[in-house]
């Protein structure tokens, strides 16, 4: 007990740094106001598909509806094409609130200083002859710019801060004049310096190494992570520490969300670009992968401990307590479950529930793997039922894998069950006595 308290206390303390630092938090409430967009962006994509392409859509059919191909490749590019930019505007916005700064201009301030670093001349080819003009890549605006988007934004508005609290420094203006008027000039010199260090910083670094500040942190950082993120072994891992401090009473998922959701976001880019392409999907734990196999029913699968309790528990408290979690389970809220049985702190419920989503994941990266799943291309919102989640991802193998790994899951807490039900025995007996 001495070790599980200790290490109980060190959990407790990450968690609380996590939730507490103000990068991570403003990290993860940035991915979660985009979320919305990155839902539109996909479906736009599968309408692309489903709907304008020649060879396996309707325009096969009707070549007119072929057309419409442009529009929706529009949206799509306006939002997941776009999401550095976004999510760089957004986390300035967020950092601007704990800093006291003006929010829109740190915000503005943030996506100025992305560009500034970041190559912004295209080249385009046309019947053999290359052209080049003023723009950004895809690559540079898309998920492959995500890290380099979030690490400039904490830089800038932290240099923006520290500048903007120099009394000295800022341009004041009359009462008189209107208020929108007087804050551009109160910040006007504190921005220029934040700009021009990033700016003259990022040119500096191209000089010298040949590469731009974006494909070198694309490189040496953001890959490697997708690549370890996209293995059995990262995302199991990942998975139980998650569960870890679920056990703790811990949201886990919301602790682990800043490290996760750029990842996840960045593989269903990737796959929509391919398939955008005519190539085929290749990153398989998407956001939609996640909400459909990892955490269908609540983390740790505890949807499947819930139709357990009420087939085969004995104990009259926890089949209630499981009747009352019916609904929000088949929703994918797990906390009246987790916290009404409870299975938090629970040991009889430990390795089920730490195992859980692992085993759930695995089937589904072995469906993957042989090629009877293909990689999404569509986010599916969060908070759906189960089967709607797969079949929306996934199609009817979404479906079938999904009741597989929930059988699998019934099956790994079964032991659990019937071990909870003895103990309920005992404890009768232990009374008649």
């Amino acid at each position: 007990m001495g070790f599980i308290d200790k290490f109980s206390d060190k959990l407790i303390c990450i968690a609380e740094k996590v939730d507490d630092n103000k990068y991570l938090s403003a990290i993860k409430k940035s991915f979660t106001i985009f979320l919305p967009f990155v839902v539109i962006g996909s479906f736009a994509s599968l309408f692309a598909n489903i709907i304008c392409s020649t060879d396996v859509g309707l325009a096969k059919f009707i070549p007119a509806l072929a057309s419409l191909s442009g529009g929706f490749k529009a949206i799509n590019y306006g939002t997941i094409g776009m999401i550095s930019v976004y999510v760089c505007f957004f986390i300035g916005m967020q950092l601007a609130k704990r800093n006291k700064t003006p929010e829109i201009v740190t915000g503005a301030l943030c996506v100025v200083s992305f560009i500034s670093v970041v190559p912004n001349v295209v080249s385009v080819a046309f019947e053999d002859v290359v052209k080049t003009g003023a723009g950004l890549a895809n690559t540079v605006t898309g998920a492959q710019g995500l890290f380099i988007a979030m690490i400039l934004s904490i830089v800038v508005s932290e240099i923006f801060s520290m500048f903007n609290k120099i009394e000295k420094i800022k341009i004041k203006m009359p009462k008189e004049v209107p208020s929108g008027i007087a804050t551009g000039f109160n910040v006007l010199i504190p921005a220029f310096i934040a700009v021009m260090v990033v700016s003259v910083l990022g040119s500096v670094f191209q000089m010298i190494t040949g590469n731009y500040l974006n494909e070198w942190i694309y490189t040496v950082v953001q890959a490697p992570l997708q690549v370890v993120f996209q293995t059995p072994g990262g995302i199991i891992i990942l998975i139980i520490i998650m569960q870890l401090f679920w056990f703790l009473g811990i949201h886990g998922g919301l602790v682990l969300f800043p490290i996760r959701q750029p990842l996840v976001i960045a593989a269903l880019a990737t796959n929509m670009t391919l398939v955008e392409q005519g190539l085929p999907a290749t990153e398989a734990i998407t956001d939609t992968f996640w909400i459909a196999f990892t955490v269908f029913g609540g983390g740790g699968i505890a949807f499947a401990l819930l139709l357990d309790l009420l087939i085969l528990g004995k104990r009259k408290e926890e089949k209630q307590i499981a009747k009352v979690s019916l609904i929000p389970g088949l929703f994918g809220i797990s906390e009246p479950l987790v916290f009404g049985l409870p299975i938090v702190l629970n040991p009889t419920y430990f390795i089920p529930f730490i195992f859980g989503s692992a085993l759930s994941t695995g089937v589904a990266l072995l469906a993957v793997n042989i090629g009877f799943l293909t990689p999404s291309i569509v986010s599916v919102p969060v908070g759906l039922p189960p089967i709607i989640t797969a079949f929306l991802g996934f199609g009817i193998q979404g479906v079938i894998v999904q009741l597989i790994a929930l059988a699998l899951c019934m099956l790994l807490y079964y032991p659990f069950v019937m071990l909870s039900n003895k103990q309920y025995e005992k404890s009768l007996e232990a009374e008649v006595k």
